[in-house]
């Protein structure tokens, strides 16, 4: 019988049985585990009905990384700017990462848009970020392609066709008005399922309440995300990327 920690694949298994309602004792028996490792990581990660194998893994990571003495960090990452903890700055984007990784972002997206809320510049290069985060090109261009076509990144092209990318105030805006927007096509194809089924039916009525609960939080999510950036917008706010150039970001995070 193996011992030591779960794989990841191991834990992709464990998420696979759960979906399919497999006993904890037949998931055990599959990957040849005592049944109290499976009922232990599953209920320390969220329990059956939540329970994710790359979040679990990255909760893992991140006790083992708490357990063990800071290591020296890499000559990808530069060392923090203003004097902060390099060990606390990191401990944060871990955090942040797994909060963003918890919403329904893949890892890598997270990893992309921690690294861009944490630059005080406020934008990164494509090379900058493989430098950072220490991955292929084609890892952060995936990435930043999801976060653009959900409204969370901005895409800029520099002299010499390079081009950075931004997350800034308008970010969230724009992903809360796409959410709403989303609902409500959600809500207009519960109606057409009244008109199909019958409003005097149970499922034509089950539709029906579902479009009234969706068009309330549709609305409700657009018109909070304009109060905010109304409100916002007229905030002071200071703008630390004033003081230093955007191109130079080698003293951050």
């Amino acid at each position: 019988m193996p011992g030591g920690r779960l794989t990841q694949h191991e834990r992709q298994q464990i998420s696979l049985g759960l979906a399919d309602d497999l006993a904890y004792a037949e998931i055990a028996r599959r990957l040849d585990r005592p049944t109290s490792t499976i009922t232990r990581e599953v209920m320390r990660n969220g329990g059956p009905g939540a329970y994710r194998a790359d979040l679990a893994q990255r909760a893992t990571e991140r006790r083992t990384h708490q357990r063990k003495p800071a290591a020296p960090r890499g000559t990808g990452a530069p060392a923090p700017a203003h004097g902060r903890d390099p060990d606390a700055v990191h401990e944060y984007e871990e955090a942040f990462i797994t909060i963003l990784m918890q919403s329904g972002l893949p890892r890598m997206a997270a990893s992309v848009l921690t690294c861009l809320y944490t630059s005080d510049a406020g934008s990164l290069t494509a090379a900058e970020l493989v430098q950072r985060l220490q991955v292929s090109p084609a890892s952060v261009s995936k990435a930043v392609a999801l976060l653009e076509n959900v409204g969370l990144v901005r895409r800029e092209v520099e002299a010499g066709r390079r081009e950075r990318y931004s997350a800034d105030n308008d970010a969230w805006y724009q992903s809360m008005i796409a959410a709403a927007r989303s609902n409500a096509e959600l809500a207009e194809a519960a109606r057409r399922g009244v008109n199909v089924f019958g409003r005097d039916t149970p499922a034509g009525n089950r539709l029906q309440n579902m479009a009234r609960f969706v068009d309330f939080v549709a609305e409700s999510i657009a018109r909070a995300a304009e109060q905010a950036r109304d409100i916002l917008s007229t905030m002071p706010t200071t703008n630390a990327a004033a003081t230093s150039s955007p191109t130079s970001n080698d003293d951050e995070r």
